[in-house]
């Protein structure tokens, strides 16, 4: 089976983030289904958008030191098996409620692929290819959430939103074997042996994290760009829907928004690997996400919907350079190398709570005015707030 399956195990890390990043997404489409069918609002909408995160948010750091004991194939493993049995019971669910708990548990499948991924691509990639590398694993969430934004309303008008939920288990699944057969079970064993001696305790670790500024300036920046990104992106369907756009639509335009930072994140590690600042990559990155989401939600462009479409879509674009770049600043400023997946998991940790507290409260706002028009006043602090830290990363480089 090994040798049938010759493709490059780091591609198969990265696909298994693609697909884990796929149930992130799957929401999105279903949002306005779910709206008609059991009648949940805008609000609840957004919790069940952004809750897939709440084991990130409340346990990051926990799961990334976890995966550093369990191993980081067999935290893949662990995770995809857990989203391939949560989606198929979500596809049974008949209330919110349930849906909220199940998205709840879907998000530590999530957490255990998202911190397992940049260690693993670590362990099995040689030192001049890991920017590179690394820039293509921060494609896994822009590639996950597009695909599923684009194929969802389609799967849901032959198969409905149950259909959807059960052919993305059936995805997982098949995901779940590739990388047994292709990734050596022996990564784990060199992980704990030669990378990754045991500590005294979880405190120790963190200790040896959380006492750099470095990890909690990128952790941070983490935050103020993933939590604009998933509300952004998370109700372009309900927008586009409201605005009269048409279903095929709908989904083209939403999915579109979402591929485009993956092209983004490929192009943060190229610049990277060519020597560029990852701090001033940053600092630019930040200033034009703020000026196309002011565009796009600004009255002042109303009467202009293809340019603000436009302009989500270079939001979307610019932005996917900045996952790539703190992946990898992350990965360089853990204190040791056994410390990377805790230093990634406070970095998960941190960025889920954006993910998890922005959509929700963009959508709170959006139903206080009547509309989306104040959310540019929102996503441009969280740009101003990542271009005041990249600036004191800056000075901690020098």
């Amino acid at each position: 089976m090994k040798r049938l399956l010759s493709i490059a195990p780091e591609w198969i890390v990265l696909f298994a983030g693609i697909v884990a990043a796929f149930h992130v997404g799957k929401l999105a489409p279903a949002i306005p289904v779910l709206q008609a069918e059991m009648g949940i609002s805008l609000v609840e909408g957004g919790l069940l958008l952004s809750l897939v995160q709440f084991v990130g948010m409340s346990s990051g750091v926990f799961w990334g030191f976890a995966v550093g004991r369990i191993g980081l194939r067999r935290s893949v493993l662990m995770g995809l098996s857990l989203l391939t049995v949560v989606s198929l019971l979500g596809g049974f669910a008949q209330s919110a409620a349930q849906l909220l708990l199940l998205r709840a548990l879907e998000g530590m499948g999530f957490v255990l692929v998202a911190l397992s991924g940049p260690g693993l691509m670590r362990a099995i990639v040689p030192p001049e290819r890991l920017n590179l590398s690394i820039g293509w694993w921060g494609t896994f969430m822009g590639l996950g959430a597009g695909s599923a934004m684009f194929l969802g309303p389609l799967f849901m008008e032959q198969l409905s939103w149950h259909g959807w939920w059960w052919s993305s288990a059936l995805l997982t699944l098949g995901t779940l074997f590739v990388v047994i057969a292709v990734i050596d079970g022996s990564v784990d064993q060199q992980g704990a042996v030669a990378k990754t001696p045991l500590l005294a305790s979880l405190s120790d670790n963190l200790s040896q994290v959380l006492r750099k500024e470095g990890p909690w300036l990128v952790a941070v920046m983490f935050a103020a760009y993933s939590g604009q990104w998933l509300a952004v992106i998370g109700f372009l369907p309900t927008i586009y829907t409201n605005a009269g756009i048409s279903g095929f639509i709908v989904a083209l335009l939403t999915a579109l928004v979402a591929l485009v930072n993956a092209g983004g994140n490929v192009m943060g590690g190229r610049l990277l690997h060519k020597g560029l600042s990852a701090e001033r990559l940053l600092i630019i990155v930040f200033g034009l996400m703020g000026l196309m989401t002011w565009i796009t939600y600004s009255t002042l462009f109303a009467e202009f919907i293809w340019l603000q479409i436009l302009a989500v879509m270079l939001f979307s674009a610019v932005g996917g350079i900045i996952p790539a770049v703190l992946f990898a600043v992350a990965v360089q400023r853990a204190p040791r190398p056994d410390l990377v997946p805790t230093t990634i998991g406070w970095v998960q940790q941190m960025s889920a709570l954006g993910q998890l507290s922005t959509p929700p409260l963009f959508a709170w706002v959006a139903v206080q005015v009547g509309g989306w028009s104040f959310t540019w006043w929102m996503t441009v602090s969280l740009s101003l707030l990542g271009v005041v830290l990249a600036v004191r990363l800056s000075s901690l480089s020098r």
